[in-house]
């Protein structure tokens, strides 16, 4: 049942070194392809990253020890170029790469390996060392591997505090 899935979803901030199997690695990357993006244009990439060797360069985008614990890191970038805006010139390819990272991350706990949403990187190094074009945004990464901590409470504010009807 999904609702089990989504409360059974975490951050990760602890991998074992183990490697993540071909197949899942590619269940993860069809659930990313899978998600639902405005126009159907699908306007992202991912670019799979692995770890080993490349710890030091790696620690440039984000800091964090956990992130280059896990075998694969997981970047999803945005194509503004390819995306639909909006009448109002908002465009969407940051809207659709976030649906897509989070259809990979709930396919990823469902396989029983860890994610952590990163978002606070350093976007300077992360297009030098992935060597991204112009027009190419990154927008998130995540480690993806298998945890080697236990879940934490899950703490959330009630329903109460984020839902409105019909009007603000």
């Amino acid at each position: 049942m999904f609702a089990e899935l989504a409360k059974k979803r975490r951050s990760v901030r602890a991998y074992k070194p183990d490697a993540v199997e071909e197949d899942k690695l590619t269940q993860v990357l069809e659930a990313a392809s899978l998600a639902p993006t405005a126009c159907n244009y699908q306007p992202f990439q991912l670019i799979v990253i692995r770890t080993a060797g490349r710890e030091e360069e790696l620690k440039r985008i984000y800091k964090r020890g956990f992130f280059i614990e896990a075998p694969l890191i997981i970047c999803i970038c945005a194509l503004p170029g390819q995306a639909w805006s909006r009448m109002d010139g908002v465009n969407y390819a940051i809207v659709d790469a976030t649906i897509a990272m989070d259809h990979l991350i709930l396919a990823a706990t469902e396989l029983g390996l860890g994610t952590c949403w990163i978002a606070a990187f350093d976007p300077d190094a992360a297009r030098e060392i992935l060597k991204l074009p112009p027009g190419v945004e990154p927008i998130a990464f995540t480690p993806l591997g298998y945890p080697a901590d236990q879940p934490g409470e899950k703490k959330r504010k009630p329903l109460s505090q984020m839902i409105r009807y019909d009007q603000w």
